[in-house]
């Protein structure tokens, strides 16, 4: 029989319950809008927009230049698979770029970013992030590379705490794994995984579907479901004798999707490298974090000695697999609809 865990584990698992069913709508809305502004000629800027789409609808976030910055040419507009991309040719006005405002309507009642990059025809290259919380940019006259590396290391950070479904995952193998090095050897398995296949996806080695991708992401929480309950009842299985197998294994499909939150950025091929290095640090940063929470609430609340009903205690469980088997069924319904 396995060893129960301290009672004070069970005080941490509601609260974490709580969070991840209420964030439920929102497991994929971290994916980013993309504005970048690139000087062709003296005066003139070619205006890429791209706003994801999900579900068949753009969020609802706008793009408002200042009044005196014009389009050159009328805006064209393209709809592609997962988001929709305008493009315009502006002339700034006088003075340029540096100090005017571009706001982002829309974007305070969403939980995602816009990434907004300026490249000048001298080769001086701006990269900010626009948040709900701030839904602008102010375009500078000069900004350090160390303050751009920070803003691709925060939207991996954002990407994989805003990832509901990710997070579901690494909750799910910390409900099986109970020995503290079995535990380092699976997340370890993990992120070497995923990191893998962002690299090949971000660098354009290989591609995955976004619908299938979506609905192997939720199987693969699904599937840890029924290892949950074996270790309630004190069996074995492959799975729990060696959860860092398995944690590689459905690790190459997560990397896929931490993929799409980067690709959908549609950055220059020449900042990609630098991009996917600076992005995947910042995911490691969030999903270090996450684990440490859960392992310190664990610690913390192992003195109390609180004893909760049984029902109570196993409501992460319940959600790991419920959520898994509802986002299984929904995007296998909306992959089916899409294939009609």
């Amino acid at each position: 029989m396995r060893a129960r865990r301290p009672s004070g584990w069970h005080l941490a698992r509601p609260l974490l319950c709580t969070l991840l069913v209420s964030s439920v709508a929102w497991s994929h809305e971290a994916r980013p809008a993309y504005l970048e502004l690139k000087e062709t000629a003296p005066g003139r800027f070619d205006l890429l927009w791209r706003t994801p789409v999900l579900a068949g609808r753009r969020l609802p976030i706008a793009l408002r230049v200042p009044a005196e910055m014009r389009n050159v040419k009328e805006p064209s507009v393209d709809e592609l698979a997962d988001s929709l991309l305008e493009r315009r040719w502006v002339d700034p006005g006088p003075g340029g770029l540096a100090g005017k405002r571009i706001d982002f309507p829309g974007l305070q009642g969403t939980i995602t970013d816009v990434l907004v990059r300026v490249e000048m025809l001298d080769g001086r290259t701006w990269t900010m992030l626009a948040r709900p919380s701030q839904p602008w940019v102010e375009i500078p006259a000069t900004r350090g590379a160390l303050a751009s590396a920070a803003t691709f290391v925060l939207t991996g950070i954002e990407h994989i705490l805003l990832g509901v479904d990710h997070l579901l995952f690494v909750l799910g193998l910390l409900l099986i794994v109970s020995d503290r090095w079995m535990l380092v050897k699976t997340i370890t398995a993990f992120t070497v995984a995923h990191s893998i296949t962002l690299a090949i996806a971000t660098l354009g080695y290989a591609r995955a579907p976004l619908g299938p991708l979506n609905a192997a992401i939720a199987l693969s929480i699904l599937f840890l479901g029924p290892e949950i309950v074996r270790v309630w009842r004190g069996e074995t299985s492959f799975t729990i004798r060696h959860p860092w197998v398995v944690a590689f294994a459905f690790g190459l499909l997560h990397g896929f999707g931490f993929a799409s939150g980067l690709t959908a950025m549609g950055l220059p091929r020449s900042e990609i490298p630098v991009a996917l290095v600076l992005f995947n640090v910042g995911v490691e940063i969030g999903q270090l974090f996450f684990v440490f929470l859960i392992l310190g609430l664990e610690r913390s609340f192992r003195a109390l000695e609180i004893h909760w009903p049984r029902v109570v205690r196993r409501l992460p469980g319940y959600a790991v697999g419920s959520l898994g088997a509802l986002w299984t069924i929904q995007r296998a319904v909306a992959l089916l609809g899409s294939a009609r």
